[in-house]
């Protein structure tokens, strides 16, 4: 029989803070994103542009790679498929309040909001299916490579923001690829467009990521201590 106390204890074991609250912040990014995606933005100074949604998906990008430094590859991975459950749900809230009818004083007095909501959140069935796919597969081989870049020891500084780069790097080159062609393919050419987001993408990764999962272990760390 299974050691009942000991079982009762490990149950009772207080999660980590830091850890905590980056599982929150992983579950509002990965809702969020979506929204975001609406808008493209310039990279200055270049004339690269970007769909916003990939500052909140560079988010998931440093939190899943904090978790893997600090918890374990394993866990990283897991909080990857779990964060199917909030994109599940929301999508499910969207596709409700899309069906259900707008109040008369909405259409009466407030026709252009209705439309601007109507035109940011009923995306095509080929985008809602391509952004899922494009998601798990990157974001679980973000976590991959982290970790094999990482060997068997602890690293320092350097090494983790060098290793948070590359991956972060390889894995939106993917994601890229993967979303565009789910989504975009036989519509239009799509090459110029899958080329600006793969170089935008990888841009961001080498200019931010090593900045933010420092960041991210700092925060988790000093979060941890005061728990």
């Amino acid at each position: 029989m299974p050691d009942q106390p000991a079982e009762q204890a490990r149950s009772l074991a207080p999660i980590p803070r830091g850890l905590f609250v980056f599982l929150l912040l992983y579950g509002g990014l990965t809702v969020v994103a979506g929204v975001l995606a609406f808008k493209q933005v310039r990279l200055w100074p270049t004339d690269l542009a970007v769909e916003s949604g990939i500052f909140a998906f560079l988010g998931l990008v440093v939190i899943s790679s904090t978790i893997a430094q600090l918890y374990g590859e394993a866990l990283a991975r897991r909080l990857v498929w779990w964060g199917f459950l909030p994109l599940a749900v929301s999508a499910a809230l969207i596709l409700l309040i899309l069906a259900l009818p707008p109040s008369s004083e909405m259409v009466a007095f407030r026709g252009a909001d209705l439309d601007a909501f109507n035109t940011v959140l009923a995306q095509t069935p080929r985008i809602m299916a391509a952004g899922p796919a494009a998601y798990i597969i990157s974001l679980t081989l973000n976590v991959w490579i982290f970790s094999r870049l990482r060997g068997s020891g602890e690293g320092n500084t350097l090494g983790l923001m060098a290793r948070g780069a590359i991956a972060s790097a390889l894995s939106q080159a993917i994601d890229s690829v993967i979303f565009v062609t789910l989504a975009f393919y036989g519509e239009f050419d799509i090459a110029p467009l899958m080329i600006g987001q793969v170089l935008a993408k990888v841009t961001l990764s080498f200019v931010l990521v090593p900045f933010l999962i420092t960041g991210g272990v700092w925060l988790a760390r000093r979060l941890d201590a005061g728990s």
